[in-house]
């Protein structure tokens, strides 16, 4: 495993584990591997983030860099914006989903693509090789957040149906989607009202957004809205409301969107993508239907490889990575939110009465522990488990693993029987907990 990057890029605490001098070389990394490359950056509303920002653009200058600073946009939007450019690298300075404190590196290849473990091993190789001594070839800076006004344009573009009339609650997080998501949605016609809509960066994720959905569940029967919409710091994640209130997480909105592409012939090779936290009662809901779903290691770089590798469409994550191939190269909140709209404009439903599959009761609990590396290749955990796995037996599912963007080891237990499932996911966070205070 990768030293410096996680699931989900380079992730830490800003000046104790995530640093200006890491940041620095992380730049001139980039510059080490492809000659004066062109590099686009862009970053969520924390405090930190013009810091790291600069401190990127300072290394990949230093060695003969072009930089492209976008200012703030979703992740996804730098996605996009490096293949618009014609750059080679684009850059996102997020912690996604993480607390304020919080922040990380993102990189995509000149295609759109988070880099593979493979690029990342290759750029880890040149951070912790670095030496002061390099020759130092100038590059150039250049600041232009105008460059998000055709992310915007490409948002509105993909849009299969205009919604008019349709009452929309955005919960921004205070993060990326802050400025550019009501503005699509008013754009496509939508009665939006925004919450945590401030880009306060010292509130981003604040007990709001995708991680926090009750608090939009609440506004949306407030102001009896036909739908909500919850994003991350970084805008791409989505986690949907219904009319009702109720929470409509990533797994069942994959479910939503593979039945009704299934329906028009438009699903690949009747086939989806998810991972292994996937509820079963959405992959039996699936295979009703005559849809396969395939599983991925946790991480929507790896959905994406399955995805492609694949020849197929649509997949994502339980967390609301949600990724359509055929629009675009990476998952976007704001994207899955305009087609889920669109779905109910198409279908005259809400998205809780689209939604009719059975889930699997699943108890999910994050241990923080000091280092999840050593607890997580413990031989005594791997017993626990084992012993649990035997006592659930065939009518459930468990999963144990690191979490690859926080100190966390990550349990997750599923069965018919909910209360199973409650008390087998603490028995073993009991049990963690107690490895890591030993």
């Amino acid at each position: 495993m990768a030293h410096l990057f996680g699931t989900d890029g380079i992730r830490g605490i800003v000046g104790s584990t995530l640093t200006h001098e890491l940041a620095f070389a992380c730049g001139r990394a980039l510059s080490a591997i492809r000659e004066r490359p062109h590099i686009v950056i862009g970053r969520d509303t924390r405090v930190s983030g013009e810091y790291l920002t600069l401190a990127i653009a300072c290394g990949a200058v230093r060695g003969g860099a072009a930089v492209t600073d976008l200012g703030v946009v979703p992740t996804a939007g730098v996605s996009y914006l490096v293949r618009l450019l014609g750059a080679d690298f684009g850059v996102v300075i997020s912690a996604s989903h993480n607390p304020r404190e919080y922040n990380g590196i993102k990189i995509f290849d000149s295609r759109g693509y988070k880099l593979s473990d493979a690029d990342e091993a290759l750029i880890e190789r040149e951070i912790l090789n670095r030496t002061d001594k390099i020759e130092c070839v100038a590059g150039r800076f250049l600041s232009d957040s105008s460059h998000v006004r055709a992310y915007e344009d490409f948002l509105v573009s993909c849009a299969p149906h205009r919604l008019d009339g349709l009452s929309v609650a955005l919960d921004c997080a205070d993060g990326a989607a802050c400025a550019i998501a009501p503005r699509v949605f008013e754009r496509l016609g939508a009665r939006v009202c925004a919450i945590n809509a401030t880009g306060n960066g010292e509130r981003i994720n604040d007990g709001s957004g995708a991680l926090y959905p009750e608090g939009l569940s609440g506004e949306v029967r407030r102001m009896c809205a036909d739908v909500g919409f919850a994003f991350d710091g970084d805008a791409d994640r989505l986690i949907a409301v219904g009319r009702d209130g109720s929470i409509i997480d990533g797994d069942m909105m994959i479910y939503m969107f593979a039945r009704h592409m299934n329906e028009q012939g438009r699903l690949k090779k009747n086939t989806v993508v998810g991972t292994v936290q996937t509820n079963m009662g959405i992959e039996r809901a699936l295979a009703d239907r005559g849809i396969k779903l395939v599983r991925t290691d946790v991480g929507d770089k790896y959905v994406l490889e399955r995805l492609l590798t694949d020849g197929l469409s649509l997949g994502g994550e339980q967390s609301g990575h949600i990724i359509f191939t055929d629009l675009h190269s990476t998952g976007d909140g704001i994207l899955s939110a305009i087609m889920a709209a669109s779905l109910m404009i198409e279908t005259r439903r809400g998205l809780e009465e689209l939604f009719d599959a059975p889930l699997y009761p699943q108890r999910s609990i994050g241990v923080t522990v000091s280092d999840k590396q050593k607890i997580i290749a413990d031989p005594r955990l791997f017993a626990e488990v084992e012993a649990v796995r035997s006592e659930l037996g065939d009518g459930g599912r468990m999963l144990v693993r690191a979490s690859g963007t926080e100190p966390k080891i990550r349990v997750s237990v599923e069965s018919w029987d909910g209360e199973k499932s409650a008390i087998f996911a603490e028995r073993l966070a009991a049990f963690i907990a107690m490895l890591d205070a030993k």
